[in-house]
């Protein structure tokens, strides 16, 4: 069962969200938040493994409150924005907080429990027009890769390395698998791995780990 907190100043979305997020079989809402201080203050209550994160709220934005949720280590939860904003600096700088997706609240009802269940697993969602603002966010500000990066990139294996390249490109573990003739729990594998051995929580950080140190450049 994946718990949800769902975070949004309009109480009539909050209450939409919940009653449709509670009637999936594998869903369980386990409570709601008015205001990014309040997310802040019930997920450490409830424990959520998601919380559903509106970016413009009184108080605390979301942004402000995923980084806050996010920064004190140990077990987090997977934060998902949900805007109706599709703006370059919401993208970038959501990502850089460190949450695992970002979807338009435009989005169907199937898709917002897809999106759920994706960030859950620790998969990055990331639609395509939100990958290109943030590859074109990347070109824009022209990042040179850190030394200590360049040490930590050197741990990885030949594969991983090639594994983390084709993530950085947002394709899925399939497509990974499809490209490189191996098995998708292969391409898992090495996933993990290369999330344990560089620090990361998920493929998001991942995918902004690898443009923010030069693995992989806008327009490869």
């Amino acid at each position: 069962m994946i718990r949800v907190l769902i975070a949004d100043d309009q109480g009539m979305v909050r209450t939409g969200f919940t009653v449709f997020l509670s009637a999936q079989p594998d869903i369980q809402v386990v409570g709601e938040a008015a205001d990014g201080r309040e997310a802040v203050r019930r997920a450490a209550e409830l424990a959520p493994d998601v919380v559903l994160m509106d970016v413009r709220m009184p108080v605390m934005n979301g942004l402000e409150a995923t980084r806050e949720l996010l920064a004190g280590g140990g077990r987090s939860p997977k934060v998902l924005i949900l805007t109706t904003f599709d703006l370059d600096d919401y993208v970038y700088e959501a990502l850089r907080a460190g949450a695992s997706g970002f979807l338009l609240k435009d989005a169907s009802a199937a898709q917002l429990a897809e999106a759920v269940r994706v960030v859950a697993a620790g998969d990055a969602l990331l639609a395509p027009q939100v990958t290109r603002r943030l590859i074109h966010e990347f070109a824009r500000l022209g990042v040179p890769r850190p030394a200590a990066a360049g040490r930590r990139l050197a741990e990885l294996t030949e594969r991983e390395t090639e594994v983390l390249t084709l993530v950085a490109q947002a394709l899925s573990n399939q497509e990974i698998a499809d490209k490189l003739f191996v098995a998708e729990q292969t391409v898992k594998t090495h996933v993990g791995r290369v999330l344990m051995k560089l620090g990361l929580r998920d493929r998001a950080q991942a995918i902004v780990w690898a443009y923010e140190n030069g693995l992989v450049r806008p327009g490869e």
